[in-house]
C-alpha cells in the first residue's frame, strides 16, 4: 500500500506541475472521499440499493499542500488517478473546520466553491502521516476538541527546505576542511614572512639599462585575394539598412497573443 500511495502522490504532483505557478513546492498529498462516515455507510450497505446509492454518490479527491496553497483535485472512482483541479485555497485562508483525527477514519468539513454547505471528507489511516503534514494549514479553532493530537504542532508553518520536520532528527551539516590533526592554524594577524629576492643571475648587469624596445615595422595591407572586388579608395560605405525588427517579436504585429 505504501508503494501504491507513493505512486498516487507522484501522479498528483505530475498533474499539478502542469498548472502550478512558478516556484511552487509540493509538500504533502492526502486522499479523501466525500459522503457520510464509512462506518455508517457499512451499516446502511446491508439495506438493498442503499449501499449502491452511497457508493455512486461518493466523490474522491486529492488534497495537496504546497508552500502557498491547498489544492484539491478530483480522483477517479476506480483507479484513483488525479483529475482536474476543483479548488485552490491560499494556506492562510483554507476553509476547513470540524477536523477530527481518529484511529481509523479521520474527517473534516471543507467549504467547496459553489456549495451551500460544507462537504465532509473522510481520510483513511494509511494517509495519517500526510494528514498530519496538511494540518499545518488548518486555521486556529478548526480542530475538534475530541480529536487525537496531530504529530505536526499547530500554529507552526512547514519548515523551510533543508530543515527537519518537528520531532525528527536533522541531518548534521557537512564540516568544512580543517587543519591537520595536531597542527593548529597559525595565529591570526601575523605578517607574512619577508620575501626573498630573485637570484643575481636574473638581475640585469649593474650600470647597463635594459635595451630599448624595438618599434614594429608599419603594417602592410594584405594583398587582394584572387577574384575579389576591391572598392575604389575614398568611396564612402553604402547606406546602412534601417534596423527592422524580426517579424514576431514582442510589440510587433503577428506576435501570438499580442494586438
Amino acid at each position: 500500500m505504501a508503494f501504491l500511495r507513493a505512486k498516487q502522490k507522484a501522479q498528483v504532483i505530475e498533474k499539478l506541475s502542469q498548472v502550478a505557478p512558478p516556484g511552487e513546492t509540493f509538500i504533502a498529498c492526502v486522499h479523501a472521499e466525500s459522503g457520510p462516515s464509512p462506518w455508517l455507510a457499512a451499516a446502511l450497505g446491508e439495506i438493498p440499493l442503499v449501499g449502491l446509492i452511497i457508493v455512486l454518490t461518493r466523490r474522491y479527491y486529492f488534497l495537496t499542500l504546497t508552500n502557498s496553497h491547498v489544492v484539491i483535485n478530483s480522483a477517479n472512482r476506480w483507479n484513483n488517478r488525479p483529475g482536474d483541479v476543483v479548488a485552490a485555497f491560499p494556506r492562510h485562508a483554507f476553509p476547513v473546520n470540524r477536523v477530527k483525527r481518529a484511529s481509523i477514519w479521520s474527517s473534516m468539513y471543507i467549504q467547496m466553491p459553489g456549495n451551500s454547505s460544507p462537504t465532509r471528507l473522510n481520510i483513511h489511516r494509511i494517509w495519517r502521516a500526510e494528514m498530519d503534514q496538511l494540518s499545518a494549514a488548518f486555521p486556529p479553532g478548526s480542530i475538534d476538541p475530541s480529536s487525537q493530537p496531530f504529530d505536526t504542532p499547530q500554529g507552526q508553518g512547514y519548515p523551510m527546505p533543508g530543515q527537519p520536520m518537528p520531532g525528527q532528527p536533522g541531518i548534521p551539516s557537512q564540516q568544512g576542511f580543517g587543519a591537520p590533526q595536531g597542527q593548529p592554524y597559525p595565529p591570526q594577524g601575523q605578517p607574512y614572512p619577508p620575501q626573498q629576492p630573485y637570484p643575481a643571475a636574473h638581475a640585469a648587469p649593474q650600470g647597463q639599462p635594459y635595451p630599448a624596445p624595438q618599434a614594429y615595422p608599419p603594417a602592410q595591407p594584405y594583398p587582394p585575394q584572387p577574384g575579389a572586388q576591391v572598392p575604389p579608395q575614398g568611396q564612402p560605405y553604402p547606406p546602412q539598412v534601417p534596423n527592422v525588427p524580426y517579424p514576431g517579436q514582442p510589440g510587433q504585429q503577428g506576435y501570438p497573443g499580442q494586438r
